[in-house]
C-alpha cells in the first residue's frame, strides 16, 4: 500500500518501510509525527483519490535525523558591466521514516 502526501508544500510518494527526506519540521529526533494530509492512496491496481484530501487517511513516520543538503551555488553575471555576484545555499530538511499507511 502506498500513500501520496503533502508536507512542506511537495508531494511524496510514500510506503511504509521506506526513508523520505522533506522539509524541516518542528519535531525531535526519535518522535512519531502524523501525517495526515493524503492526496491519495494506492494498492496494487486499485486507486483512491480524494478531492482534495482522503478523508480518515494518515501516514505514521518516525523522525530519523535533521540536517542540510549539499551547498547550491547560485552565480550572477552581466557580461561587459563589472557585475558579478556568487552566493551558496543549504536548504534545512528532515529525515523521516515510513511505519505505517492508514486508510
Amino acid at each position: 500500500m502506498y500513500a501520496v502526501i503533502k508536507t512542506g508544500g511537495k508531494q511524496y510518494k510514500v510506503a511504509a518501510g521506506e526513508t523520505i527526506k522533506v522539509e524541516l519540521l518542528s519535531a525531535d529526533v526519535g518522535a512519531e509525527v502524523v501525517l495526515d494530509q493524503v492526496l491519495a492512496l494506492g494498492n496494487g491496481a486499485e486507486l483512491k483519490v480524494g478531492a482534495p484530501l482522503v478523508a480518515g487517511a494518515s501516514v505514521k513516520a518516525t523522525v530519523v535525523s535533521h540536517g542540510k543538503h549539499d551547498k547550491v551555488r547560485i552565480f550572477k553575471m552581466r557580461r561587459r558591466k563589472h557585475y558579478k555576484k556568487s552566493q551558496g545555499h543549504r536548504q534545512n530538511f528532515t529525515e523521516l521514516q515510513i511505519n505505517s499507511v492508514n486508510g
